[in-house]
């Protein structure tokens, strides 16, 4: 695990997938390029298809490793009791479950995903797990989030970034609904910062991860444009400079297993 901070980040030209600005009627899905208006649609089949699997599917890809990655994140928000959360592209609610319980019932976390059968998974989720009575549920855009300014101490979105067609957007709306002096963190699939691991990551990506999609989930193709999905995304650095850009100061990120995963943090001015 390493930490960087705005000093320490390369100054690389933003470029393509780095984070330049598409063309205004175009944009990546995976490899592919459709109109900015189709991915939404498209991002929803794909997530519409994972839902009942994507636990067992997470488990399965990351052999079981995507809980620490979670726990660390948990542990970098550093939530009070009371404090209230915001998590978006929250999913089956697994971070949301760790907000809970360090907020604890005078605090108040919103679980939030633009899927409805993700968001429905989530609900059933931590219901079964007894996480009840300080979260709520909301079916948001993360780029036109319904919420007031300053509304929140802490702001998450894990592994959701990349999939939003609109990724300036979506990090301005969260640094618009953070409270001053809050944090807003990004868990997400990055660039592998060892030498070496990245062929050896690609390799795992574009053969074992379709492979297991069409084994267990039946639906190689999604898990196809997932892999697909973490090439296109912005690396460390950039992420960072986008989250500077959308008004977050004090910005830094961890990579984690040699930078497969980042987790950015950035405060609200």
């Amino acid at each position: 695990m390493t930490e960087h901070d705005p000093q320490s980040a390369p100054n690389r030209s933003q470029a393509g997938p780095q984070g330049a600005a598409e063309p205004d009627d175009s944009i990546d899905f995976g490899y592919e390029r459709v109109a900015r208006g189709e991915k939404q649609g498209r991002v929803a089949a794909v997530f519409d298809s994972v839902a009942d699997n994507y636990d067992i599917m997470n488990d399965l890809m990351s052999m079981g490793i995507h809980r620490a990655w979670k726990r660390f994140t948990l542990e970098l928000a550093a939530v009070r009791p009371g404090d209230r959360v915001l998590d978006l592209a929250g999913g089956t609610g697994d971070l949301a479950a760790g907000f809970a319980r360090r907020v604890g019932p005078e605090g108040r976390v919103l679980l939030s995903d633009i899927n409805a059968a993700m968001l429905a998974n989530g609900r059933d989720r931590l219901a079964d797990r007894g996480v009840v009575g300080n979260v709520d549920y909301c079916l948001a855009n993360a780029e036109r989030l319904p919420f007031a300014d300053n509304s929140f101490d802490c702001v998450t979105i894990g592994f959701g970034l990349r999939n939003v067609t609109d990724k300036p957007a979506a990090l301005a709306e969260m640094a618009r609904v953070t409270k001053p002096g809050g944090r807003s963190l990004v868990l997400e699939f990055s660039k592998p910062a060892v030498p070496g691991l990245d062929k050896l990551y690609d390799l795992y990506s574009f053969t074992v991860l379709p492979w297991l999609g069409k084994k267990v989930a039946n639906d190689e193709a999604s898990y196809r444009y997932l892999a697909e999905s973490i090439r296109m995304h912005p690396d460390q650095a950039t992420l960072q400079r986008m989250m500077e850009t959308a008004g977050f100061v004090r910005c830094g990120y961890h990579n984690l297993t040699g930078g497969i995963v980042a987790v950015h943090r950035g405060y609200a001015a």
